[in-house]
């Protein structure tokens, strides 16, 4: 059901028909950022590492999520994951709730609350699905980082997420950059070229584990029409993945020896053009 004044355009692709199944049991057997530790799954030591380890190499997401600004205010997150940002935004004194397709994922996100005295509401819900879950009513913020690329249809995620909202919310959004260092490394390292490949190749490539069953990526254009009925008031790039693949998974953080060489100046303006994290703030109009 699409919102009244709400016109969604969407492309139909191989993805739209993937089963939400196979989406669920992807992410339940691989958690995003799951073996972002050494340390035993679920303990205090666990979770502190995860969360350096994912605002050491993504150091916009603060920038991004703003998490001091909703102080007080109401946040929905759309796809928590493990529960970084959602304990960053509780802690900083917004009234969070949760939800995440993967019932592993909202466990641990549950567990990381608990364990630091934080009153988050988390459930286990579908994006395309949210009201069958989750009640609707106006939050200050709807946030959903490097999640709806991962569902087979965003523009019914886009029409849920008009019924949480009202004049003023605002929603922020990260969705993978199709003209980015990322996609050309993939279409270069896995496709040899191939670029009528480039959807598939994305897909199979794009996340630490092989073979995630959706992974789209998005032009800055494709992004408005994603969100057609909200103003949009910020759209940028950032991201540039830096490190050696085979000490990262060690957990030590030499860098490849092209980032190594660039100044730090030239790395920014390399991200801020050709990176893989397309960030979107929109309004919703008064």
């Amino acid at each position: 059901m699409t919102m009244p004044g709400v016109q969604t355009r969407f492309r139909e692709d191989r993805f739209s028909t993937v089963a939400k199944e196979e989406v669920k049991r992807f992410w339940d057997g691989r958690p995003c950022n799951l073996q972002g530790s050494p340390e035993a799954v679920g303990t205090r030591a666990y979770f502190r590492d995860i969360e350096a380890r994912k605002y050491r190499v993504e150091p916009h997401i603060p920038r991004f999520a703003e998490f001091e600004r909703w102080r007080g205010k109401r946040v929905l997150e759309i796809g928590c994951g493990l529960g970084t940002d959602s304990v960053s935004f509780a802690r900083a004194g917004a009234r969070v709730t949760a939800v995440d397709l993967s019932e592993r994922s909202v466990a641990l996100a549950r567990r990381r609350a608990g364990l630091e005295g934080l009153d988050i509401e988390f459930y286990v819900a579908d994006a395309e699905e949210l009201d069958k879950i989750v009640p609707p009513s106006r939050f200050d913020l709807v946030y959903s980082f490097g999640v709806l690329h991962h569902t087979p249809r965003p523009d019914r995620a886009i029409e849920q997420i008009h019924r949480y909202v009202g004049p003023g919310s605002v929603v922020k959004l990260m969705l993978y950059h199709r003209y980015s260092w990322k996609a050309l490394s993939i279409l270069w390292n896995h496709g040899h070229g191939a670029f009528w490949r480039l959807a598939d190749l994305v897909a199979r490539h794009s996340e630490a584990q092989e073979g995630c069953p959706i992974s789209r990526t998005y032009s800055r254009g494709e992004v408005r029409r994603l969100l057609s009925g909200f103003d949009i008031t910020e759209m940028w790039v950032d991201h540039i993945f830096p490190y050696k693949v085979s000490s990262y998974v060690r957990h030590q953080y030499p860098k490849v020896w092209f980032f190594r060489m660039l100044p730090p100046r030239v790395m920014r303006w390399l991200e801020r053009r050709l990176g893989w994290h397309l960030c979107v703030s929109a309004r919703v109009p008064e």
